[in-house]
């Protein structure tokens, strides 16, 4: 007997939850191979997306339970651009990166550039842990179950951690890097291509 409607559809929930958990596991396990492209960029296996001005979509709204306890919201950034990072702490390339991120905030200016953070699968003492020892100090919205993702799906989606999108001051998605920022320098040039173009 293959049991009753709802234990089918509950297998195929979790069926379909360990598909979801795999392909973002496997962006994260997955390697770099770079190669020089135009602007200095450092492109990924998967690399980096620009959208042109005239083509962007706004930004969904992200916002949620802070990895510390508070509420924090994409559009507490309006008028701003916003890096936002998707990471969580046993991501190899996501701890790779971390020190340059936090370079890239200080060359960007804090003021001048908001840093926002989307932690999944992680308890919340590992994602404050994270945060602490890399001295990160922009908040992380709390997502164990990777639902802020979800919203990205009509713009530049991605299943693959880390991902980093560039919203553009007025909102819109403007860039998005599937996989480690590698240096500084490319997040820096990426964020005022976005800027510059929009």
């Amino acid at each position: 007997m293959l049991g009753s409607g709802a234990d089918r559809r509950g297998r195929r929930v979790r069926a379909a939850a360990a598909l979801t958990a795999g392909a973002l596991l496997a962006g994260c396990a997955g390697g770099i191979s770079s190669e020089r492209a135009a602007g200095g960029y450092v492109r990924s296996d998967l690399g980096i997306t620009v959208v042109p001005a005239a083509e962007r979509a706004d930004a969904p709204a992200v916002a949620g339970e802070s990895v510390d306890g508070g509420r924090v919201a994409l559009s507490d950034y309006a008028g701003q651009p916003v890096v936002l990072n998707v990471w969580f702490a046993d991501c190899p390339p996501c701890r790779a990166e971390a020190d340059d991120l936090v370079e890239a905030q200080r060359r960007l200016g804090a003021d001048r550039v908001a840093f926002l953070g989307v932690n999944i699968r992680d308890d919340r003492d590992g994602a404050a842990a994270f945060q602490r020892r890399f001295d990160i100090d922009w908040p992380s919205i709390y997502d164990p179950t990777s639902a802020q993702l979800l919203g990205f799906r009509d713009s530049l989606p991605s299943a693959a951690v880390p991902t980093t999108w560039v919203i553009d001051s007025q909102g819109r998605v403007g860039a998005r890097v599937v996989d480690e920022i590698t240096s500084p320098g490319t997040l820096v040039d990426l964020v005022e291509e976005v800027e510059d173009s929009g």
